[in-house]
């Protein structure tokens, strides 16, 4: 039982640092880009690849050795969909980060990245779709807590 309610919570845990995470990068984008909050949004996309990665892994132990079991969940039409949203949020994620791993260099120099308009307004419309489709995950979540579109 402690296991269960310890998996749940850091699971819980990491998903709400994702949310956090990608609204902080949000919020600091919103403006010109400064050598200082261009350093908080590599901060903040590092500390989102650790908290996707525990999301992922912790997810996993649940589904495999924990609640319901691995028959209940791969039976689960919003499970199934949960963890197709979840990997194409993983991959909208791709773009912002590899942009924002290449502001390194000018950091190290005390410059402030190259980052146009036009580049803002892109890495900002993908971390909108990835909120939202976090929160479509967690509609999905409760869907499949509550038993409901069960395939099996």
């Amino acid at each position: 039982m402690t296991a269960t309610v310890t998996a749940a919570f850091i699971h819980h845990a990491a998903a709400f640092l994702l949310v956090a995470t990608l609204m902080v990068e949000l919020v600091v984008l919103k403006n010109a880009l400064t050598v200082d909050s261009a350093r908080s949004v590599l901060r903040m996309d590092r500390v989102y690849g650790i908290a996707a990665l525990v999301l992922l892994v912790v997810g996993f132990v649940r589904v495999f050795h924990t609640e319901k079991g691995m028959a209940y969940y791969f039976s689960s039409g919003p499970f199934l969909v949960k963890l197709a949203l979840f990997i194409l949020v993983g991959l909208l994620s791709i773009s912002p980060t590899i942009r924002f791993l290449g502001w390194r260099k000018a950091l190290r120099e005390g410059r402030v990245p190259e980052f146009d308009d036009g580049a803002r307004r892109k890495v900002r419309t993908i971390i909108h779709a990835e909120l939202t489709l976090l929160f479509i995950i967690m509609l999905m979540a409760v869907m499949m807590a509550r038993g409901v579109w069960y395939l099996g």
